[in-house]
């Protein structure tokens, strides 16, 4: 069912009628969400999920670095945290960020207040809440490896505090429910040196700009790497690049020929064109050689019918 915001709780913060999702994601794909809402604050969050109709369907977004939004757009309200949910604070080693904080500035954050441990997000696109709901991570280091705390509102505007063993991550995975909002977060890091700790980020972001095609219109990793059992070791990449995908074209949708577990628009592909791509990339995969890729990249919204 299609939604307007005359349907909705009356907020301190800010409704947009359909809100063009394209200008969200860095895939720059998708047709428009019937309601976009950035709420003012956790109570204006609060609020309106204890007064919103269960019938509504809700879709937190970040900064869109890991989503697709179908050509047909998002039925519902897609919920965008703003400003008043990126602040990032340091007390000791311990580091506090709102969802809205980019991964990036926290990591920024924590190398300045020499506080180690959480150098591994410098390379991770996106912003904390995507980093808290897919158990982000990136060399040698995820989110459930520094984590002590996480705040979210639950369908009904109640706020929890749940701990690493609550949200039972596993890789790319949390096994919280799936209707969260997570509105913060506290790490704790080790005692470092700001000098070290930058050097190690500056190695993160040259293995990240020679290996992956971060200046291109992409979501990051396509597939999450198969359990290593199942595979015979090997990762999504060198499945891929197995049944001859590196470079494999839909529409204006690619397979990156820099690193094969990467899709790009490279400038005019429709939403459909990247599923397409993507779904032709996984039946292959299992087809000859019996290993079943999991998305990493979350898909929203509805297909355009026929197009895919």
């Amino acid at each position: 069912m299609r939604v307007t915001a005359d349907d909705l709780p009356a907020i301190r913060g800010k409704y947009v009628p359909h809100a063009e999702m394209s200008a969200f994601t860095w895939f720059r794909v998708g047709g428009p969400a019937d309601v976009l809402f950035s709420p003012a604050d956790e109570d204006d969050l609060a609020f309106f999920l204890k007064n919103l109709d269960s019938a509504v369907p809700v879709y937190p977004v970040g900064v869109g670095s890991n989503l697709l939004v179908r050509d047909g757009g998002v039925r519902g309200v897609v919920i965008r945290l703003g400003a008043p949910f990126g602040k990032i604070e340091i007390d000791g080693l311990k580091v506090t960020a709102g969802a809205a904080a980019l991964d990036a500035q926290v990591a920024k954050r924590a190398a300045a207040a020499s506080v180690a441990g959480l150098e591994f997000y410098r390379g991770v696109p996106g912003t904390i809440g995507g980093a808290l709901r897919m158990n982000a991570g990136a060399y040698d280091g995820e989110t459930k490896d520094v984590l002590v705390e996480a705040v979210a509102f639950d369908r009904q505007g109640e706020r929890q505090v749940l701990s690493v063993a609550d949200l039972k991550y596993s890789y790319r995975h949390c096994g919280a429910g799936g209707d969260l909002i997570f509105t913060s977060a506290t790490f704790e890091g080790r005692a470092g040196e700001t000098i070290a700790i930058e050097e190690r980020m500056n190695e993160i972001m040259a293995r990240r700009e020679a290996s992956q095609p971060i200046r291109e219109r992409t979501g990051g990793s396509t597939f999450a790497n198969p359990d290593a059992a199942l595979s015979g070791g090997r990762k999504s990449w060198q499945l891929i690049d197995e049944i001859g995908g590196r470079g494999r074209i839909v529409g204006d949708a690619q397979m990156s020929e820099q690193h094969c577990n990467f899709m790009i628009n490279r400038g005019n592909a429709k939403a459909s064109d990247l599923e397409t791509l993507g779904e032709s990339v996984r039946r292959d995969v299992a087809d000859r050689t019996g290993v079943n890729l999991r998305w990493e990249i979350r898909r929203v919204g509805d297909a355009i019918e026929g197009a895919l």
